[in-house]
């Protein structure tokens, strides 16, 4: 089992995520959020809000799981 253990943040959209088999992956957000027609995903187009992430129990979240990603979409960079 790969879980998430930290997301550094490369630019507005894009986050550096280190898997705990050493794997790192550049992943840019944007595209998946520009493309979605939910109005309470695309808030997370706002930079200050796209910046509240966090890594919680092996996983990448946002506020309280507003938005959130299956990690093998993640690892495979497929979002």
């Amino acid at each position: 089992m790969i879980d998430i253990i930290a997301a550094d943040r490369v630019s507005d959209h894009q986050l550096n995520v280190t898997f705990s088999d050493g794997v790192q992956r550049v992943i840019d957000f944007e595209p998946f959020l520009r493309e979605s027609k939910n109005p309470l995903i695309r808030v997370y187009l706002e930079p200050a809000r796209f910046a509240n992430y966090r890594v919680e129990d092996g996983d990448l979240v946002w506020d309280d799981y507003g938005l959130c990603f299956p990690i093998a979409d993640l690892y495979e960079n497929r979002i």
